[in-house]
């Protein structure tokens, strides 16, 4: 018998983020989080994200041992002010009974059903910045910092329970010295004399500091029309500056602006810290940081993360100076190897803008669908 349990105290919480330390303890793919930070994630005093987001968080258990997760999340700036009337779930983890999958899903539709929902969708987070999304290929493959991994078999069970694909995404790898760089020293010179703009650097992060609060404006404007968009709110930016700005390599944030200093375009990149995770185990201390910290050093595979462009500016060979800029710095650092993190299969704008780089799929997954 699937018994359910709503996550009410600090130890259940703990329960609900080590769970999938469980769950994968043999598979040399999945990446883990760190506990601390995971937690902070779904605590509603210390992630800005659930002032406006109702959520639920579920274990399973069987046998008194925990056996699944979810978290049920309504995200009423996108159902009241956007009028998208949906019923998120994200965080969703379980062992191959589909008797677990079918309790917790259930309970994310009564919950969508009470309030008055008209569809739920998974497995998302609780906005664009969040993971997404199941892998439906690409199992073979170890997985990042910035997504989700799952067992095949989670497919299945969603399908049994009624889920269909709604949103698909691709993730892609390309060899960084195959990149074609003497195009983008060539149209870079162009675009820059053309539109009068030039290229930001960094070198430490205080210095990337005052340009961030622009960089998330542009992110709500360049990424408004996507079916997935929520906008990022002020105190959200500030959470996300503090959670991340550790894990960023100054050197590898790179900005756009036009003659007046007006942000037009943005990019990230991370360092992998795919291997420094696994080593570490969701723990920063005694040698978790310093790990990690090696890693955002000397890490030879860089995660493109996040691209902005002003849609004014969009379709107009911007990008040439971000990856001119890019080339320089990840050269620098010995990179030889890109991946390109979940892009939705529909955005043919971003995928124009790879082209050129001979780009190997390597993942794919999807959010699944079902009305309510």
């Amino acid at each position: 018998m699937i018994e359910l349990q709503e996550v009410k105290t600090k130890k259940e919480l703990k329960a609900f983020v080590t769970f999938p330390f469980k769950l994968y303890a043999n598979s040399k793919y999945w990446v883990p989080p760190i506990i601390s930070d995971e937690m902070a994630t779904l605590t509603k005093d210390k992630n800005p994200a659930l002032e406006h987001a109702d959520t639920f968080l579920f274990l399973a258990y069987k046998d008194k041992a925990v056996v699944g997760r979810v978290a049920a999340i309504i995200n009423w700036t996108e159902v009241k002010e956007q009028g998208v009337k949906k019923m998120r779930f994200g965080w969703f983890d379980t062992i191959d009974d589909y008797n677990v999958s079918k309790a917790l899903l259930g309970k994310v539709s009564e919950i969508g059903k009470s309030h008055d929902l008209e569809f739920m969708e998974g497995p998302v987070g609780f906005s664009n910045l969040d993971k997404n999304g199941a892998l439906t290929e690409g199992f073979d493959h170890i997985g990042t910092m910035a997504t989700w991994y799952n067992h095949p078999y989670y497919i299945e069970h969603f399908n049994r329970f009624g889920l269909s694909v709604e949103k698909e995404y691709i993730e892609s790898k390309f060899d960084f010295n195959k990149a074609p760089v003497e195009r983008f020293k060539r149209v870079n010179k162009l675009i820059i004399e053309r539109y009068k703009l030039k290229p930001a650097n960094f070198t430490n992060s205080k210095e990337i500091i005052p340009y961030l609060d622009d960089m998330f404006a542009l992110f709500n404007r360049s990424y408004s029309k996507l079916s997935t968009f929520v906008p990022i709110s002020s105190k959200q930016q500030a959470y996300l500056k503090k959670k991340f700005i550790s894990f960023i390599n100054p050197e590898y944030i790179k900005f756009v602006l036009d003659e007046n200093d007006n942000m037009v375009a943005f990019a990230i990149v991370l360092p992998s810290f795919s291997k420094a995770l696994q080593e570490v185990k969701g723990k920063l201390f005694p040698f978790g940081f310093l790990k990690l910290l090696k890693a955002k050093k000397n890490s030879k595979t860089a995660l493109f993360y996040l691209i902005g462009v002003e849609p004014h500016y969009q379709n107009k060979g911007v990008t040439a100076i971000i990856f001119e800029e890019f080339h320089k710095s990840l050269s620098k650092s010995g990179v030889d190897t890109c991946i390109r993190l979940p892009e939705l299969a529909d955005n043919h704008a971003s995928h124009q803008i790879w082209k050129d780089f001979n780009a190997e799929i390597i993942k794919r997954r999807a959010t699944f669908k079902k009305a309510l």
